[in-house]
């Protein structure tokens, strides 16, 4: 079988992308590691104990705790959006594995939805960003191109789901190749194609942007420092090497 010169193409875009994500996102995880944490300064109220603060990043991660108690509307937005992105990569976990897993199956009623909880969100914080004085004067043009891209591939993703259609098959056949290193031909679908050359831009720069507060936030002080002040004294790493000298 003869393999598209479009196919090749999509195939080192996405390749191109993983290398570039996963550089990116392990750079930057070691990055936030090795910041120093010289204050102890937990948000309170904080937990006193380890455990606490990992139920306190739980409901931070599942229920954005701290942006409910900041803003109603904000928070309902960011949560749809995020809720709505994790029911459909979940759903698009067929597209990677076969057999497909049984929960996956289940899943993908639900999942077909989430693409529609996705556009709401979005729309949400696109026009809060506008709308609002406070948020506008502090937004980058990158703020706004990094909610119409992910706009644009929801967008996209829901008219193929709902209206137009894409070959699953082929489409599978494709993503099972790429992680075997077994490239198929994939559907010339401009619909379709466009969807996944924007999937691959937003893996480009997704270690760059602002978007990685995803992990980011498990390295963020106020939320995983235990209240212990009183009972241990908190010396970062350069201090006490000065106190060794």
């Amino acid at each position: 079988m003869q393999i598209s010169i479009l196919s090749i193409s999509i195939a080192a875009l996405f390749y191109l992308a993983f290398i570039i994500l996963a550089y990116g996102l392990v750079f930057k995880v070691l990055q936030y590691t090795k910041t120093p944490a010289p204050l102890k300064i937990p948000t309170m109220p904080a937990p006193i104990t380890k455990a606490g603060v990992i139920f306190r990043m739980s409901k931070e991660v599942v229920l954005f705790e701290s942006l409910f108690k900041s803003s109603k509307a904000t928070w309902l937005f960011g949560w749809l959006f995020h809720f709505g992105l994790f029911l459909d990569m979940l759903r698009h976990l067929r597209y990677f594995i076969d057999p497909i897993w049984t929960w996956v199956l289940i899943i993908q009623p639900f999942g077909k939805y989430g693409s529609i909880l996705m556009f709401i969100g979005l729309v949400g914080l696109l026009i809060r960003r506008i709308v609002v004085d406070r948020v506008r004067y502090i937004s980058a043009p990158s703020d706004y191109l990094m909610l119409v891209l992910i706009l644009c591939i929801t967008s996209t993703g829901i008219a193929m789901s709902f209206y137009l259609g894409a070959d699953v098959i082929s489409v599978k056949s494709f993503f099972v190749g790429l992680l075997t290193f077994d490239i198929q031909n994939i559907p010339a679908d401009p619909v379709l194609i466009s969807h996944l050359i924007m999937v691959a831009l937003l893996m480009i720069i997704f270690p760059y942007s602002k978007l990685l507060h995803a992990p980011g936030l498990f390295f963020s002080p106020s939320r995983n420092q235990v209240d212990n002040a009183r009972e241990n004294r908190h010396i970062a790493k350069w201090a006490k090497e000065l106190e060794k000298n």
